[in-house]
């Protein structure tokens, strides 16, 4: 098991997904799923370690899309990444983990969730220029042990600008890439949460 050095991540059980209804790719019904979700009485933190192995819960994860004129911000993940998992593969979506250092008034609630979010894009990106943020769907992926400890939050993230540069190492080769090039040349390199992104948000 990975040392995560102690870090606590919000999770919900496998069990209350399944009872939401669990899915495979995309899920555009966001207000179904994301009230229980964000529903104090449904989530908690845990030990990070143990998360990582054990399918029986889910670890919510933002996932940001950020967007500019029709194009969409595409890295390659480096090897500093959290996840060891998906180092060297191409990626649409920004993102992490939340922390008990977001809680807000709403314990594990809407206002602690989106506090996460916005650490999280300024952690790893800095923006110029004012965004508006949507959220779009959730994913998920349980063919592989990355994605059935997870559950993604799809935000989009429509910019002012496309001034945007990296603010860590793990993001590499960052650029701004057309949709056609997503969905073509460029499909084969993505992770698959970002795989599915092209095929259904893009």
């Amino acid at each position: 098991m990975r040392d995560y050095q102690g870090e606590e991540i919000l999770v919900i059980s496998r069990e209350l997904f399944d009872e939401l209804g669990s899915f495979q790719g995309i899920e555009t019904d966001v207000v179904r799923y994301l009230e229980a979700i964000l529903d104090p009485a449904n989530n908690f933190f845990m030990d990070r370690g143990k998360a990582e192995e054990d399918p029986s819960f889910k670890q919510i994860i933002p996932y940001a899309l950020f967007h500019h004129n029709g194009r969409y911000l595409h890295y390659t993940r480096g090897k500093s990444g959290g996840e060891s998992r998906l180092h060297a593969q191409g990626s649409v979506g920004i993102g992490g983990h939340i922390n008990p250092i977001d809680e807000r008034a709403d314990p594990l609630g809407r206002e602690t969730y989106l506090a996460g979010v916005e650490r999280e894009i300024d952690e790893e990106l800095n923006i110029t220029g004012g965004h508006q943020n949507r959220i779009v769907g959730l994913l998920n992926d349980d063919s592989n042990d990355v994605g059935k400890v997870h559950l993604g939050v799809v935000h989009i993230f429509d910019l002012e600008s496309d001034e945007i540069t990296s603010a860590e190492d793990a993001l590499a080769n960052l650029a701004f890439q057309s949709a056609e090039d997503l969905k073509g040349s460029l499909h084969d390199t993505l992770e698959t949460w970002s795989k599915f992104c092209a095929d259904e948000l893009i």
